[in-house]
């Protein structure tokens, strides 16, 4: 029998001795031997069904979870933890770290999702609340609650982010605007659709001038500190070697020559940063990528004349990959194809950009049918 009786000071108390999974003795106290019984019950089915809860789990809060859940990826990139932590530390533990996990209900999460959306755009709530959920997850796999408290939670509708899918002409006018020595990272985005952080990482040794190949084998990523250091493409699917047009390899091969790097330095940027290293995301925008859109009429700069910050509007690098993408699309180029030339990990991916992709293309056909079949009028 495992509830024993014992007489206190206070009156008769039942305890409860059960032992978990490691075989460790923990003990449970109730004033009467029907509340001993009914706990009891309650263990041994929860243990019978293999949804136990060690009642020592129980006790942890959800910060604790949260910083157990960051350590727990060993792939995970610095830069991702910094940002996560960041964002954890800022939204979500003041409202809801020192409560235990255990507590946590559907009610309780909806009403921190509803109080986030009413300072936050969609897009950031969306956010948090997929790093939430997965710590939740993490509660769950790790036997720290039976079920993830965020579920049926309602979130705010996110607008679709407005797309630029850019013309020839206008990546001709980008490129002008550029520095020479930046203006190949133009075609490289929109011809090979790569990401920034993979253009920055860009090094002599990736290039076969011969072959009319590139590989991606580095990106510029930010380390714990924030600072940009050559690191691993976004997934594995982001190492990839692609074939070049005979175009490029001419833009490629002549910004070679002008930085003076040859196959000698296979270690050396074909993109450095100011201070010699790679470059850094936020001044390039700053400096090079917001001056040539507008120079371009592409987009515009504007400040505030309250905390004096300049907010820019207008396309960013990102659609010059979301350019490639439609080109794929309306060259008919097959989706396997295009997942393997985008770096995707998933073919899920490729489909949601080709679903953009396919809008701005029919939205082109569109107005050239129009524009053919009712000009007479």
């Amino acid at each position: 029998m495992s509830i024993h009786k014992r007489d206190t000071s206070r009156g008769t108390r039942y305890d409860v001795r059960l032992r978990n999974a490691e075989g460790k003795t923990y003990n449970r106290t109730w004033r009467t031997r029907k509340e001993a019984e009914s706990y009891e019950r309650a263990e041994l089915t929860a243990r019978d069904r293999g949804d136990w809860i060690d009642p020592r789990a129980r006790l942890k809060t959800f910060s604790e979870v949260a910083g157990e859940w960051l350590k727990s990826n060993p792939a995970k990139r610095p830069a991702t933890i910094r940002i996560e932590r960041s964002m954890l530390d800022r939204h979500v533990i003041p409202a809801i770290g020192a409560k235990r996990v255990a507590s946590l209900t559907p009610a309780v999460m909806q009403t921190l999702v509803s109080d986030l959306s009413a300072k936050l755009s969609a897009r950031s709530v969306r956010r948090i609340h997929s790093t939430v959920r997965a710590i939740c997850n993490y509660a769950v796999a790790t036997d720290t609650v039976a079920r993830s408290p965020l579920r049926g939670i309602k979130l705010p509708a996110e607008v679709p982010a407005e797309v630029h899918v850019f013309t020839p002409q206008e990546l001709v006018s980008v490129a002008e605007a550029l520095p020479a020595e930046h203006r190949p990272m133009v075609w490289l985005g929109a011809v090979l659709g790569l990401r920034w952080g993979e253009v920055a990482g860009l090094q002599m040794g990736s290039l076969d001038i011969l072959g009319r190949t590139l590989k991606v084998e580095r990106a510029v990523v930010r380390d714990a500190k924030g600072r940009p250091v050559l690191g691993e493409p976004k997934s594995e699917a982001g190492r990839r070697t692609l074939a070049m047009p005979d175009e490029l390899v001419e833009v490629l091969s002549a910004h070679a020559r002008a930085i003076a790097v040859t196959a000698a330095n296979p270690d050396a940027l074909l993109f450095p940063g100011w201070e010699g290293g790679p470059l850094r995301y936020s001044n390039w925008l700053r400096r090079t990528w917001w001056p040539a859109m507008v120079a371009a009429g592409l987009g515009t700069l504007e400040q505030d004349e309250t905390t004096e910050r300049w907010h820019y509007s207008g396309p960013g690098f990102h659609d010059l990959r979301r350019t490639s993408a439609t080109a794929l699309v309306v060259d008919g180029v097959d989706v396997k194809t295009a997942q393997y030339r985008l770096g995707h990990s998933s073919p899920v991916l490729t489909l949601a950009v080709y679903a953009q992709a396919v809008t701005a293309a029919e939205r082109d056909a569109a107005d050239r049918v129009g524009a053919r079949l009712m000009s007479a009028g």
